[in-house]
């Protein structure tokens, strides 16, 4: 059965002398688009995270909150920058803040294979160390020092997985 479509949708092609159904959107252009609009909602709810944070008496929950918008900023940077890695490569340009080099790894710092080794080494032996401080600081202010201790693990196991990535990408050039 013909797909229904709404007249206003249509578009004049000159070639075939008609209306027809405007191209859809590629794969790409379609998570281009969702990166651009998570950008947008991620940079409101910075600003009201900061908003809260700024009429805060309290220096503990400025300091939470500031952890969180610390974390947002970081996610809005990652985002915008897989945006214009995307429109780049949809445009053939060159935006400001793509990600480029990707093919070129290999060419980074001798040293560097060698160093994502170390590096996996330290993070596995700070999440140890960050366990044992939970064990010790248990109950402290509420639990805050183990929600805190959680929370850089949590990091350290996002090191390690860039780390993973990086040492694997750099293994294959």
């Amino acid at each position: 059965m013909p797909k229904v479509t709404d007249a206003e949708s249509l578009i004049y092609d000159p070639a075939l002398g008609q209306q027809q159904e405007p191209p859809g959107i590629s794969a790409v252009e379609q998570l281009l688009s969702a990166f651009e609009a998570h950008e947008g909602e991620e940079g409101v709810l910075i600003r009201r995270y900061q908003e809260i944070a700024e009429g805060s008496g309290n220096s503990v929950i400025r300091f939470l909150l500031q952890l969180i918008i610390s974390d947002e900023e970081k996610h809005h940077a990652v985002t915008r920058a897989m945006a214009s890695t995307l429109k780049g490569s949809l445009t053939w340009t060159r935006p400001q803040g793509a990600l480029r080099g990707f093919k070129e790894l290999g060419k980074g710092p001798k040293e560097l294979p060698a160093l994502t080794d170390d590096f996996i080494k330290l993070e596995r032996e700070g999440i140890k160390e960050y366990k044992k401080l939970i064990r010790a600081s248990k109950g402290y202010y509420r639990g805050l020092f183990s929600l805190l201790l959680r929370s850089m693990i949590h990091d350290s196991e996002k090191h390690l997985e860039i780390l993973k990535f990086l040492k694997q990408a750099l293994q294959k050039d």
